[in-house]
């Protein structure tokens, strides 16, 4: 890793000092604030990351980070006493994400190792000669050691343990994990299971284990695919000339129900043609992106993306309705010479079906369908079969919170029946999951507590939903335990970081099963934050978290330090949040707070938690940048408290929190005497033209009155901002004599992957602040 700070133009007396901050010296962090805890003490506990429980005995599983080091722990009923499985003692940056357990609790799998970037490569943080690799791995759960399975991602587990499915290559794989794999290039990974024309994805056991079914993506049809490991053999559901998708068992194993949506239509097929009369391109086919094939979606050519559009993987997000779920809009056409041409639906006008086929002998039938003209149903996906249900995420017209809807098999009505009747939002997949028996809906959400989270329960037929957790904490990633009694969640409050606890099913207070918290952590450091409400110059109210030290005495004037989260479909809570970047935000605004600062972290609008109408607010991003209007009304309710230095207010945040830094040092250098963007957005798209409304959204264009200092910091292996970001900020920042100190590491992601550099980072951070903040240092100028 490369670390430096720079100065535009710097002097030669700059230049030593810029030297000597690459000495091993400069990797402890430089703290230079009052006495007290430590941004390494605030840091210093496990902090579990994601949760699994098991389908038919009382064990959970999960994934801890420990000051970097990443391991996987489980527990049993009935003491829930944590033990750890892996050895994975370093704090090197290799991920472990998607752990899962088997039904019965022997076996548990994970991956290890990042997603690649846009070309493909696997983050290297520490620059290891041979690169690194995403690979699945496997413990059990009585112990042993973990052993790497295969190269690939996104484990399917099958129920008894045995073995794990994969998708690569467009092909499913399978590595068996009882003992009895044979050394050869299938279970190694090195061949697939099975080889099938098409693209195969959503692979899912039925749930004895002794088939699987698939969709097996074919231009411009899709279709089920079942495979009997007792036979060895493939067979087809119900195959036909339509978009078949998102397949999922009955309880019994002896049905699979699916989505079909009618097959593309000639105006809207993509495929690349062979030349000859009877394989001519399709009508949407456009030559200049034949060099990159569709496969997912970027744009049009290449083989199997016609079905693509109208299914995502299950649970992976809400659909929409009509276009806005990603599926086509098959609605009928006005036009009768364009219906069937652009248009495709059904005989009946209709655009979805759900079908039911049987695996025995491959027939299916269709159990219910949306209504012609349809727009909010027509983008369903992630579909479960839960008792005697189909149970769906959506989010209706013109309603402000996503939802789950359920289709009753035995009688099903035209409308399906709505679940989650509390108004409130239902995040993402890791916020739903299922009571073994597939009766009860459990489900994370804001309802009746709008800055929190808390875990709810609903029959999957239908019925009053109540809320199960209880206290003033925040509970996330509910996990039923078999037995029925107990739901495993991921707990947190004011001044409880990250932790596993249990909720009992018929309602109460968690109980923290996880972690044990270090001496070293700060616990009575916290303080509560308090919510407080400001409101834009157009009117729009903002729901803030203040952190106000304990030690203000009256008549004292303190520094302020404002916080922007990112996203911008975030939401901060009053207490440690549940995604890992900002569970550590949390405590290094804690830590600020502790260190004399008054901090308020500012829910902008675009972000989440406050309904549809928030999230989606005019004029937001490259059309306009209207958020910002918030970040400045936090600034001024700073500006007018009593205990707060108006003279002294600072900024920072990362991704779009980076961005709304440069915004407000490029705008307000009059307000904020310095600020800390890491990773930000600097120049909205590509437009450099001066009249773009993306480019005056754009810090890039206001970089002129931009004077106050600012600390920068990214990976160059960012994912979700291209490091040309950063390179074009400090041209301009160097043009315009702008004070900045930057930190580049080299192969590190967006958010760092090592925890030490964190350290690093936050205690840079902190030294810079009490310099320009605290002490109203001038900033060095250039020669």
């Amino acid at each position: 890793m490369f670390d430096f700070r720079a100065v535009s133009r710097p002097s030669p007396s700059l230049l030593l000092a810029a030297a000597l901050l690459v000495a091993p010296a400069a990797f402890s962090p430089a703290l230079r604030a009052q006495s007290g805890p430590s941004i390494r003490d605030f840091l210093s506990p496990a902090s579990p990351l994601d949760l699994a429980s098991a389908r038919h005995t009382d064990r959970i599983a999960w994934m801890a980070y420990e000051e970097g080091k990443r391991n996987v722990y489980t527990a049993a009923g009935p003491d829930f006493k944590p033990r750890r499985l892996t050895e994975f003692m370093e704090d090197n940056g290799i991920e472990l994400t998607d752990v899962s357990i088997s039904d019965d609790g022997s076996m548990i799998v994970f991956v290890r190792g990042s997603a690649p970037n846009r070309e493909g490569w696997i983050a290297n943080p520490e620059h290891t000669p041979e690169g690194q690799q995403r690979a699945i791995w496997a413990v059990r759960s009585s112990g042993g050691p973990a052993w790497r399975v295969a190269e690939g991602a996104n484990p399917v587990l099958s129920p008894d343990g045995s073995s794990v499915l994969y998708v690569k290559d467009d092909q499913i794989y399978r590595s068996r994990l009882d003992g009895h794999a044979k050394p050869d290039s299938m279970d190694l990974g090195l061949k697939p299971f099975l080889r099938q024309w098409g693209r195969q994805t959503q692979p899912v056991w039925s749930p004895d284990g002794s088939m699987f079914a698939w969709t097996s993506e074919r231009e411009n049809h899709a279709l089920i695919m079942v495979y009997r490991l007792s036979t060895r053999s493939v067979e087809y559901m119900a195959p036909g000339v339509d978009c078949d998708g998102d397949p999922v068992w009955s309880p019994d194993g002896k049905r699979i129900a699916f989505l079909r949506r009618p097959g593309v239509p000639f105006g809207e097929q993509a495929q690349q043609g062979g030349g000859g009369i009877g394989n001519p391109s399709g009508h949407a086919y456009r030559p200049q992106s034949a060099s990159t094939p569709s496969f997912f979606g970027r744009g049009r050519g290449g083989p199997f993306s016609g079905c693509r559009s109208g299914f995502g993987f299950r649970f992976r997000g809400f659909g929409r309705g009509g276009r806005g779920g990603g599926a086509r809009d098959t609605t009928q056409s006005n036009n009768s010479a364009e219906a069937g041409l652009f248009n495709a639906t059904f005989s009946g006008g209709y655009t979805l079906s759900l079908m039911v086929a049987d695996v025995a002998d491959g027939t299916a039938k269709e159990v219910w369908h949306n209504q012609p003209g349809d727009r909010e149903f027509a983008g369903m996906n992630g579909i479960r079969w839960e008792g005697g249900n189909i149970v769906f995420p959506m989010l209706p017209p013109r309603d402000e919170y996503e939802r789950y809807f359920s289709i009753g098999l035995t009688k099903p009505s035209p409308d399906p029946v709505m679940l989650t009747t509390t108004d409130g939002l239902i995040e993402d997949r890791t916020s739903v999951s299922f009571s073994p028996d597939g009766g009860t809906l459990y489900y994370c959400t804001n309802a009746q507590d709008i800055e929190r989270r808390h875990i709810w329960a609903v029959p999957t037929s239908g019925g009053t939903p109540r809320r199960i957790s209880q206290g003033d904490g925040v509970e996330t990633y509910p996990q039923p335990v078999a037995s029925g009694r107990q739901v495993a969640v991921l707990y947190f409050n004011a001044r409880q970081p990250a932790s596993v606890a249990l909720v009992p099913a018929s309602g109460g207070a968690p109980k923290i099963v996880f972690p044990v918290l270090p001496a070293s952590f700060p616990q009575a450091a916290h303080v509560v934050p308090q919510i407080v409400i400001t409101k834009a110059a157009d009117g729009t109210e903002i729901h803030d978290q203040l952190f106000l030290p304990k030690d203000i005495r009256p008549g004292e004037k303190r520094p302020a330090i404002i916080f922007v989260h990112g996203g911008p479909v975030r939401q901060m809570l009053p207490a440690y949040h549940y995604m890992q970047f900002y569970h550590w935000a949390y405590a290094f605004n804690q830590w600020l707070q502790s260190q004399g600062y008054v901090v308020l972290s500012i829910n902008y609008r675009g972000g989440i938690g406050y309904g549809m109408s928030f999230r989606r607010a005019r004029d937001t991003n490259a059309r306009g940048n209207s958020e910002y209007q918030d970040v400045l009304a936090g600034a001024h309710y700073l500006q007018s408290r009593a205990d707060v230095d108006s003279t002294r207010i600072g900024i920072w945040g990362l991704s779009y929190g980076g961005l709304l830094t440069s915004e407000a040092l490029a705008r307000n250098s009059d307000i904020f005497r310095a600020g800390a963007d890491l990773a930000g957005v600097h120049l909205y798209g590509n437009s450099l033209d001066s009249t773009a409304v993306s480019f005056q959204s754009s810090a890039a264009a206001h970089v002129d009155t931009w004077t106050s200092p600012v600390f920068l910091e990214q990976g160059d292996d960012d994912r979700n901002v291209n490091f040309s970001q950063m390179i074009g900020l400090v041209d301009l920042l160097r043009a315009h004599h702008v004070y900045y100190e930057l930190t580049v590491m080299p192969d590190e992601t967006h958010e760092l992957l090592i925890h030490s550099r964190w350290l690093k980072v936050f205690g840079d951070i902190g030294d810079f602040f009490h310099r320009f903040v605290w002490d109203k240092e001038t900033p060095p100028t250039g020669s």
